[in-house]
């Protein structure tokens, strides 16, 4: 099983966070996670009135191997969080929140934006990363394209 180590993490969030120019703009803190309930391999908490921002990775049982990865992700919401939210805003401004119609274009804005993110971060890790291996992690818990349409194709 593999393991986050704050002694690996902490050099790697401090490069990410002067790569992208959040070092000046935001005071952001890493945390390890160590509850078993914590499924996610990271998450973000943001408060933009005091621009306080806290990265929390989970530190027994992430889903993904490369920590850079990871850090680049979290922190690629941050620089894309007012982008977020004005999109936030007008879905809820032009759909009634709970209705079929919201979970619609709410769910495909939140598939976008991770697509996006995950995105981003690889092009980043690429350029600038000191282990631009990607992890596939995930991917081993996903099941086959066989296993998924099994049955509902023809032989």
């Amino acid at each position: 099983m593999y393991e986050y180590k704050p002694e690996i993490l902490e050099p790697i969030f401090e490069k990410w966070r002067k790569i992208l120019r959040l070092t000046e703009s935001w005071d952001v803190r890493l945390e390890l996670i160590d509850d078993p309930g914590f499924k996610k391999t990271g998450d973000l908490k943001i408060d933009t009135t005091d621009r306080k921002a806290i990265i929390m990775l989970n530190a027994k049982n992430p889903r993904q191997e490369n920590p850079e990865e990871v850090i680049c992700h979290e922190l690629m919401h941050l620089k894309l969080y007012p982008l977020d939210q004005l999109t936030e805003d007008l879905i809820l401004a032009h759909y009634e929140e709970g209705t079929p119609e919201y979970r619609a274009v709410y769910r495909q804005f939140m598939e976008h934006l991770e697509i996006t993110v995950e995105e981003m971060a690889k092009c980043w890790l690429g350029a600038f990363g000191e282990d631009k291996e990607l992890s596939f992690g995930r991917c081993r818990e996903m099941k086959s394209f066989d296993e998924l349409y099994e049955g509902l194709r023809p032989l």
